[in-house]
Protein backbone atom coordinates (compact mmCIF):
# COMPACT_ATOMS: atom_id res chain seq x y z
CA UNK A 1 0.00 0.00 0.00
CA UNK A 2 1.00 3.41 -0.98
CA UNK A 3 1.56 5.87 1.77
CA UNK A 4 1.26 9.34 1.85
CA UNK A 5 5.19 9.77 1.78
CA UNK A 6 4.80 8.49 -2.00
CA UNK A 7 3.80 9.60 -4.74
CA UNK A 8 3.93 8.59 -8.66
CA UNK A 9 6.12 10.59 -11.17
CA UNK A 10 3.78 11.27 -14.29
CA UNK A 11 4.89 12.69 -17.18
CA UNK A 12 3.32 14.52 -19.76
CA UNK A 13 3.22 17.99 -22.23
CA UNK A 14 2.76 21.58 -21.39
CA UNK A 15 -0.68 22.31 -22.83
CA UNK A 16 0.51 26.01 -23.40
CA UNK A 17 4.20 25.63 -24.50
CA UNK A 18 4.52 21.82 -24.92
CA UNK A 19 7.24 21.81 -22.76
CA UNK A 20 8.06 18.38 -21.51
CA UNK A 21 6.67 18.10 -17.67
CA UNK A 22 7.00 15.99 -14.76
CA UNK A 23 5.37 16.25 -11.96
CA UNK A 24 4.57 14.22 -8.63
CA UNK A 25 0.88 13.12 -8.23
CA UNK A 26 0.54 14.03 -4.90
CA UNK A 27 0.73 17.89 -5.92
CA UNK A 28 -0.38 19.95 -8.68
CA UNK A 29 1.10 19.43 -12.12
CA UNK A 30 2.14 23.08 -13.64
CA UNK A 31 4.76 24.11 -16.29
CA UNK A 32 8.04 25.73 -14.83
CA UNK A 33 8.68 27.19 -19.04
CA UNK A 34 5.62 29.35 -18.71
CA UNK A 35 4.07 28.88 -15.54
CA UNK A 36 1.05 26.87 -16.87
CA UNK A 37 -1.28 26.12 -13.81
CA UNK A 38 0.92 27.68 -11.49
CA UNK A 39 -1.90 28.41 -9.62
CA UNK A 40 -4.56 27.12 -10.17
CA UNK A 41 -7.01 28.23 -7.23
CA UNK A 42 -5.90 31.60 -7.28
CA UNK A 43 -5.83 34.60 -4.10
CA UNK A 44 -8.24 34.49 -1.50
CA UNK A 45 -10.59 37.17 -1.10
CA UNK A 46 -10.05 39.40 1.87
CA UNK A 47 -12.30 38.95 5.06
CA UNK A 48 -13.51 42.41 5.47
CA UNK A 49 -12.29 45.54 5.08
CA UNK A 50 -9.50 45.25 7.80
CA UNK A 51 -7.92 42.77 5.94
CA UNK A 52 -8.20 44.25 2.66
CA UNK A 53 -6.40 47.27 3.78
CA UNK A 54 -4.03 45.48 5.99
CA UNK A 55 -2.85 43.48 2.32
CA UNK A 56 -2.78 46.59 0.34
CA UNK A 57 -0.35 48.15 2.97
CA UNK A 58 1.55 44.85 3.45
CA UNK A 59 2.52 44.69 -0.03
CA UNK A 60 3.13 48.56 0.06
CA UNK A 61 5.30 48.65 2.79
CA UNK A 62 6.97 45.32 2.19
CA UNK A 63 8.34 46.59 -1.45
CA UNK A 64 9.50 49.92 -0.04
CA UNK A 65 11.57 48.58 2.90
CA UNK A 66 13.14 45.96 0.62
CA UNK A 67 14.86 49.02 -1.54
CA UNK A 68 16.21 50.59 1.58
CA UNK A 69 17.08 47.44 3.97
CA UNK A 70 18.27 44.93 1.02
CA UNK A 71 21.68 46.71 0.79
CA UNK A 72 22.61 45.97 4.55
CA UNK A 73 24.13 42.86 5.93
CA UNK A 74 22.07 41.12 8.58
CA UNK A 75 22.84 42.37 11.61
CA UNK A 76 23.47 46.00 10.91
CA UNK A 77 20.37 47.35 10.72
CA UNK A 78 18.61 47.89 13.83
CA UNK A 79 14.90 49.14 14.35
CA UNK A 80 13.75 52.89 14.67
CA UNK A 81 11.03 54.53 16.06
CA UNK A 82 9.48 57.26 13.42
CA UNK A 83 6.99 60.16 13.78
CA UNK A 84 4.24 57.52 12.71
CA UNK A 85 5.32 55.26 15.34
CA UNK A 86 4.99 58.02 17.99
CA UNK A 87 1.32 58.91 16.75
CA UNK A 88 0.64 55.38 17.51
CA UNK A 89 2.01 55.73 20.88
CA UNK A 90 0.02 59.05 21.17
CA UNK A 91 -3.29 57.12 19.76
CA UNK A 92 -2.77 54.20 22.19
CA UNK A 93 -2.50 56.23 25.43
CA UNK A 94 -6.00 57.56 24.22
CA UNK A 95 -7.55 54.74 23.57
CA UNK A 96 -6.55 53.58 27.21
CA UNK A 97 -7.26 57.18 28.46
CA UNK A 98 -11.05 56.73 27.29
CA UNK A 99 -11.18 53.81 29.29
CA UNK A 100 -9.88 55.63 32.49
CA UNK A 101 -12.48 58.13 31.80
CA UNK A 102 -15.22 56.05 31.93
CA UNK A 103 -14.03 54.34 35.23
CA UNK A 104 -13.37 57.78 37.20
CA UNK A 105 -16.43 59.13 35.69
CA UNK A 106 -18.37 55.97 37.25
CA UNK A 107 -16.42 56.38 40.64
CA UNK A 108 -17.87 59.92 40.76
CA UNK A 109 -21.13 59.11 39.94
CA UNK A 110 -21.67 56.17 42.47
CA UNK A 111 -19.61 58.39 45.29
CA UNK A 112 -21.45 62.02 44.66
CA UNK A 113 -24.68 60.50 44.21
CA UNK A 114 -24.75 57.48 46.88
CA UNK A 115 -28.08 56.57 47.05
CA UNK A 116 -29.45 57.99 44.43
CA UNK A 117 -30.48 58.27 41.04
CA UNK A 118 -26.69 58.98 39.73
CA UNK A 119 -25.58 55.38 41.31
CA UNK A 120 -27.22 53.40 38.56
CA UNK A 121 -25.09 55.18 35.80
CA UNK A 122 -22.13 55.16 37.63
CA UNK A 123 -22.00 51.49 38.26
CA UNK A 124 -22.69 51.11 34.59
CA UNK A 125 -19.98 53.32 33.67
CA UNK A 126 -17.38 51.36 36.62
CA UNK A 127 -18.37 48.01 34.75
CA UNK A 128 -18.06 48.97 31.47
CA UNK A 129 -14.40 50.71 32.51
CA UNK A 130 -13.77 46.88 33.63
CA UNK A 131 -15.23 45.58 31.21
CA UNK A 132 -12.72 47.68 28.54
CA UNK A 133 -9.54 47.72 30.73
CA UNK A 134 -6.32 47.10 29.04
CA UNK A 135 -5.76 42.87 29.84
CA UNK A 136 -1.86 41.91 30.09
CA UNK A 137 -1.47 38.25 28.42
CA UNK A 138 -1.60 35.38 30.71
CA UNK A 139 0.77 31.98 30.90
CA UNK A 140 -1.70 29.31 29.59
CA UNK A 141 -2.33 26.47 31.57
CA UNK A 142 -1.25 22.62 30.06
CA UNK A 143 -5.02 21.71 29.90
CA UNK A 144 -5.99 24.58 28.00
CA UNK A 145 -4.12 23.27 25.01
CA UNK A 146 -0.63 20.96 24.91
CA UNK A 147 1.88 21.38 27.71
CA UNK A 148 3.52 24.76 29.51
CA UNK A 149 7.45 23.73 29.98
CA UNK A 150 9.72 25.43 32.27
CA UNK A 151 13.20 25.46 32.97
CA UNK A 152 13.63 22.20 34.95
CA UNK A 153 11.58 20.48 32.50
CA UNK A 154 13.55 20.72 29.63
CA UNK A 155 17.17 22.05 30.14
CA UNK A 156 18.34 21.67 26.79
CA UNK A 157 15.51 22.96 25.09
CA UNK A 158 16.29 26.21 27.21
CA UNK A 159 20.24 26.08 26.74
CA UNK A 160 19.67 26.02 23.11
CA UNK A 161 17.34 28.90 23.19
CA UNK A 162 18.81 30.89 25.57
CA UNK A 163 21.94 30.35 22.90
CA UNK A 164 19.89 31.47 20.26
CA UNK A 165 19.10 34.75 22.19
CA UNK A 166 22.42 35.74 23.10
CA UNK A 167 23.37 36.01 19.06
CA UNK A 168 19.95 37.72 18.02
CA UNK A 169 20.64 40.37 20.88
CA UNK A 170 18.48 39.86 23.85
CA UNK A 171 17.42 37.48 26.76
CA UNK A 172 15.58 34.10 26.76
CA UNK A 173 12.10 33.05 27.40
CA UNK A 174 10.84 31.52 30.75
CA UNK A 175 8.11 29.44 29.71
CA UNK A 176 7.93 27.54 26.56
CA UNK A 177 4.48 26.32 25.39
CA UNK A 178 3.70 23.50 23.22
CA UNK A 179 0.27 22.89 21.03
CA UNK A 180 -1.14 21.94 17.80
CA UNK A 181 -1.46 24.60 15.72
CA UNK A 182 1.06 25.48 12.49
CA UNK A 183 2.85 28.33 13.84
CA UNK A 184 5.15 29.90 16.32
CA UNK A 185 5.34 33.00 18.61
CA UNK A 186 6.33 35.12 21.41
CA UNK A 187 4.65 37.02 23.60
CA UNK A 188 4.90 38.66 26.56
CA UNK A 189 2.77 37.74 29.96
CA UNK A 190 2.31 39.57 32.57
CA UNK A 191 4.72 42.62 32.98
CA UNK A 192 8.30 41.09 32.02
CA UNK A 193 7.68 37.05 31.48
CA UNK A 194 8.31 36.06 28.13
CA UNK A 195 6.36 32.64 26.73
CA UNK A 196 7.70 31.10 23.34
CA UNK A 197 5.04 29.08 21.76
CA UNK A 198 5.99 26.37 19.80
CA UNK A 199 3.24 24.43 17.32
CA UNK A 200 4.48 20.87 17.16
CA UNK A 201 3.18 20.65 13.21
CA UNK A 202 5.21 23.41 12.23
CA UNK A 203 8.20 22.31 14.46
CA UNK A 204 8.58 18.59 13.70
CA UNK A 205 8.41 19.45 10.55
CA UNK A 206 11.48 21.17 10.17
CA UNK A 207 14.99 20.27 10.39
CA UNK A 208 17.18 21.20 13.28
CA UNK A 209 18.90 23.94 11.03
CA UNK A 210 15.20 25.51 10.25
CA UNK A 211 14.66 24.87 13.85
CA UNK A 212 17.56 27.11 15.19
CA UNK A 213 16.62 30.09 12.28
CA UNK A 214 13.06 29.71 14.00
CA UNK A 215 13.96 30.40 17.32
CA UNK A 216 16.26 32.94 16.09
CA UNK A 217 13.35 34.96 14.10
CA UNK A 218 11.07 34.40 17.17
CA UNK A 219 13.15 36.21 19.38
CA UNK A 220 14.34 38.44 17.39
CA UNK A 221 11.53 40.31 17.69
CA UNK A 222 12.00 41.57 21.57
CA UNK A 223 15.44 42.80 20.31
CA UNK A 224 14.56 44.80 17.02
CA UNK A 225 11.78 47.14 18.15
CA UNK A 226 8.70 45.34 17.36
CA UNK A 227 6.44 47.80 18.91
CA UNK A 228 2.86 45.70 18.60
CA UNK A 229 4.29 42.89 20.93
CA UNK A 230 4.85 46.41 23.66
CA UNK A 231 2.70 46.79 26.33
CA UNK A 232 1.23 49.86 25.68
CA UNK A 233 0.26 49.24 22.21
CA UNK A 234 -0.38 45.50 22.67
CA UNK A 235 -2.92 46.07 25.09
CA UNK A 236 -4.35 48.63 23.17
CA UNK A 237 -5.01 46.18 19.91
CA UNK A 238 -6.52 43.63 22.64
CA UNK A 239 -8.59 46.70 24.16
CA UNK A 240 -10.16 47.68 20.25
CA UNK A 241 -10.88 44.39 19.69
CA UNK A 242 -13.13 43.87 22.69
CA UNK A 243 -14.56 47.14 21.95
CA UNK A 244 -15.09 45.23 18.67
CA UNK A 245 -16.79 42.47 20.21
CA UNK A 246 -19.27 44.16 22.76
CA UNK A 247 -20.48 46.26 19.58
CA UNK A 248 -20.97 43.11 17.26
CA UNK A 249 -24.13 43.48 16.09
CA UNK A 250 -26.93 40.56 17.87
CA UNK A 251 -28.02 38.13 15.39
CA UNK A 252 -31.55 36.91 14.32
CA UNK A 253 -32.52 40.28 16.63
CA UNK A 254 -35.78 41.09 17.87
CA UNK A 255 -37.44 44.28 17.47
CA UNK A 256 -35.94 45.97 20.03
CA UNK A 257 -32.98 44.62 19.78
CA UNK A 258 -32.41 45.65 15.87
CA UNK A 259 -33.05 49.22 17.28
CA UNK A 260 -29.53 48.16 19.63
CA UNK A 261 -28.06 47.00 16.64
CA UNK A 262 -28.80 49.97 14.50
CA UNK A 263 -27.37 52.24 17.46
CA UNK A 264 -23.90 50.10 17.75
CA UNK A 265 -23.31 51.40 14.08
CA UNK A 266 -21.80 54.35 14.54
CA UNK A 267 -19.52 53.63 18.03
CA UNK A 268 -18.47 49.92 15.80
CA UNK A 269 -17.42 52.34 12.71
CA UNK A 270 -15.59 54.26 14.98
CA UNK A 271 -13.63 51.52 16.94
CA UNK A 272 -13.11 49.87 13.14
CA UNK A 273 -11.51 53.77 12.30
CA UNK A 274 -9.45 53.70 15.13
CA UNK A 275 -8.04 50.39 14.58
CA UNK A 276 -7.38 50.49 10.74
CA UNK A 277 -5.60 54.37 11.67
CA UNK A 278 -3.34 52.29 14.28
CA UNK A 279 -2.98 49.91 12.25
CA UNK A 280 -1.84 52.11 9.53
CA UNK A 281 0.61 53.68 11.58
CA UNK A 282 2.30 50.64 12.79
CA UNK A 283 2.26 48.76 10.04
CA UNK A 284 6.24 50.16 8.37
CA UNK A 285 7.32 49.49 12.09
CA UNK A 286 6.21 46.35 12.01
CA UNK A 287 7.42 44.91 8.75
CA UNK A 288 10.87 46.45 9.61
CA UNK A 289 10.77 44.10 12.53
CA UNK A 290 9.90 40.89 10.59
CA UNK A 291 12.95 42.04 8.32
CA UNK A 292 15.32 42.41 11.12
CA UNK A 293 13.79 39.02 12.89
CA UNK A 294 14.88 37.57 9.74
CA UNK A 295 18.75 38.79 9.94
CA UNK A 296 18.38 37.21 13.25
CA UNK A 297 16.95 34.10 11.87
CA UNK A 298 19.97 34.32 9.94
CA UNK A 299 22.68 34.40 12.23
CA UNK A 300 21.17 32.62 14.36
CA UNK A 301 20.59 29.65 11.94
CA UNK A 302 22.56 30.36 8.57
CA UNK A 303 21.16 31.90 5.82
CA UNK A 304 20.13 29.05 3.98
CA UNK A 305 18.77 27.49 7.13
CA UNK A 306 16.67 31.08 7.23
CA UNK A 307 15.39 30.56 3.32
CA UNK A 308 14.83 27.02 3.90
CA UNK A 309 12.70 27.77 6.77
CA UNK A 310 10.40 30.72 4.46
CA UNK A 311 10.19 27.69 2.09
CA UNK A 312 8.77 25.44 4.53
CA UNK A 313 6.18 28.29 5.78
CA UNK A 314 4.99 28.65 2.28
CA UNK A 315 3.68 24.84 2.05
CA UNK A 316 1.82 24.79 5.83
CA UNK A 317 -1.33 24.36 3.83
CA UNK A 318 0.25 20.71 2.87
CA UNK A 319 1.24 20.24 6.37
CA UNK A 320 -2.15 21.23 7.70
CA UNK A 321 -4.01 18.75 5.20
CA UNK A 322 -1.65 15.72 5.51
CA UNK A 323 -2.20 16.40 9.27
CA UNK A 324 -5.86 16.20 8.94
CA UNK A 325 -6.05 13.39 6.86
CA UNK A 326 -3.43 11.07 8.91
CA UNK A 327 -6.29 12.36 11.83
CA UNK A 328 -8.96 10.97 10.18
CA UNK A 329 -7.24 7.64 9.69
CA UNK A 330 -6.14 7.22 13.10
CA UNK A 331 -9.74 8.08 14.39
CA UNK A 332 -11.65 5.68 12.22
CA UNK A 333 -9.12 3.52 13.43
CA UNK A 334 -9.03 4.18 16.92
CA UNK A 335 -11.79 1.80 17.95
CA UNK A 336 -9.24 -1.15 17.69
CA UNK A 337 -6.28 0.36 19.51
CA UNK A 338 -5.21 0.45 23.30
CA UNK A 339 -6.49 3.67 24.68
CA UNK A 340 -3.52 5.80 25.10
CA UNK A 341 -1.55 5.01 21.94
CA UNK A 342 -3.83 6.39 18.88
CA UNK A 343 -1.23 9.70 18.47
CA UNK A 344 2.15 7.47 18.35
CA UNK A 345 3.92 8.30 15.51
CA UNK A 346 1.95 10.91 14.05
CA UNK A 347 4.79 13.50 14.28
CA UNK A 348 6.96 11.16 12.49
CA UNK A 349 4.69 10.63 9.76
CA UNK A 350 3.78 14.04 9.36
CA UNK A 351 8.06 14.78 9.20
CA UNK A 352 8.15 12.29 6.40
CA UNK A 353 6.08 13.66 4.48
CA UNK A 354 7.17 17.57 4.43
CA UNK A 355 10.91 15.59 4.04
CA UNK A 356 9.50 13.82 0.74
CA UNK A 357 7.97 17.75 -0.61
CA UNK A 358 9.49 17.33 -4.27
CA UNK A 359 11.64 20.82 -5.06
CA UNK A 360 9.31 21.65 -7.80
CA UNK A 361 6.22 21.90 -5.53
CA UNK A 362 8.83 24.30 -3.45
CA UNK A 363 9.38 25.86 -6.22
CA UNK A 364 5.74 26.22 -7.53
CA UNK A 365 5.03 27.87 -4.32
CA UNK A 366 7.30 30.43 -4.19
CA UNK A 367 6.18 31.44 -7.70
CA UNK A 368 2.51 31.70 -6.09
CA UNK A 369 3.82 33.66 -3.30
CA UNK A 370 5.31 35.99 -5.61
CA UNK A 371 2.22 35.99 -7.45
CA UNK A 372 -0.23 36.47 -4.87
CA UNK A 373 2.15 38.68 -2.19
CA UNK A 374 2.02 35.86 0.34
CA UNK A 375 3.15 36.63 4.06
CA UNK A 376 2.70 34.86 6.66
CA UNK A 377 0.05 37.28 7.81
CA UNK A 378 -1.24 40.25 7.44
CA UNK A 379 1.12 42.14 9.12
CA UNK A 380 4.14 40.58 7.44
CA UNK A 381 5.62 41.69 4.67
CA UNK A 382 5.11 39.36 1.26
CA UNK A 383 7.33 36.22 2.01
CA UNK A 384 9.40 36.43 -1.18
CA UNK A 385 10.53 39.86 -0.64
CA UNK A 386 12.11 39.10 2.80
CA UNK A 387 13.53 35.72 0.97
CA UNK A 388 15.12 38.07 -1.59
CA UNK A 389 16.53 40.25 0.88
CA UNK A 390 18.06 37.57 2.60
CA UNK A 391 19.59 36.40 -0.38
CA UNK A 392 20.98 39.57 -1.95
CA UNK A 393 22.95 40.75 1.12
CA UNK A 394 24.98 37.16 0.82
CA UNK A 395 25.55 34.29 2.96
CA UNK A 396 25.82 34.28 6.78
CA UNK A 397 26.85 30.80 8.57
CA UNK A 398 25.05 30.39 11.12
CA UNK A 399 26.68 30.97 14.96
CA UNK A 400 24.61 28.52 16.77
CA UNK A 401 24.94 24.40 16.23
CA UNK A 402 22.09 21.18 16.85
CA UNK A 403 23.91 18.59 16.36
CA UNK A 404 22.26 14.98 16.47
CA UNK A 405 23.02 14.43 20.27
CA UNK A 406 21.74 17.80 21.32
CA UNK A 407 18.46 17.61 18.88
CA UNK A 408 17.83 14.18 20.83
CA UNK A 409 18.11 15.27 23.84
CA UNK A 410 15.48 18.22 23.35
CA UNK A 411 13.52 15.20 21.29
CA UNK A 412 13.40 13.46 24.84
CA UNK A 413 12.68 16.23 26.67
CA UNK A 414 9.76 17.12 24.30
CA UNK A 415 8.77 13.55 24.60
CA UNK A 416 5.58 13.81 27.05
CA UNK A 417 4.11 16.95 25.31
CA UNK A 418 4.20 15.71 22.09
CA UNK A 419 2.55 12.82 22.87
CA UNK A 420 -0.14 14.63 24.96
CA UNK A 421 -0.62 16.68 21.86
CA UNK A 422 -0.73 14.21 19.42
CA UNK A 423 -3.51 12.19 21.62
CA UNK A 424 -5.52 15.66 21.92
CA UNK A 425 -5.22 16.25 18.01
CA UNK A 426 -6.45 13.00 17.45
CA UNK A 427 -9.20 12.71 20.17
CA UNK A 428 -11.04 16.25 19.04
CA UNK A 429 -9.90 16.39 15.62
CA UNK A 430 -7.51 18.96 14.14
CA UNK A 431 -10.13 21.68 14.18
CA UNK A 432 -10.95 21.11 17.74
CA UNK A 433 -7.39 21.87 19.28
Amino acid sequence: MRTITEGVLESSRCPECDTGIQADSRFTKWCPACDWNVDPGGPEPAKGRLEALRRTLARRHGEKLLATMSTDAPGEQRARRDAYGVLAYVVALLIHGVTAVLATTGIWCVVSGWGGLLMVPGLFLLLLGWGLRPRLNRLPKDEDNGAVLRRPDAPELFALIDEVAEVSGTRGVDAVAVNADTNASVQTYGLRGRLLTLGLPLWESLTPEHRIALLGHELGHYSNGDTRRGLVLGTAFRSLGLWLFYLSPIPNPTAVQMITNLAYIGPRLLVQGVLMLLDTLTLRSTQRSEYLADSAAARAGSTEAAVGLMDRLLVVDSIDITLRREVNSRQLRRSGQPRGTEGEGLWEELAAHIASIPESEYERQRRVGALRGHSVDATHPPTHLRRRRLLDVGPVAGVVVADEERSARIAGELAGARGTVAREVVRDGVDGV
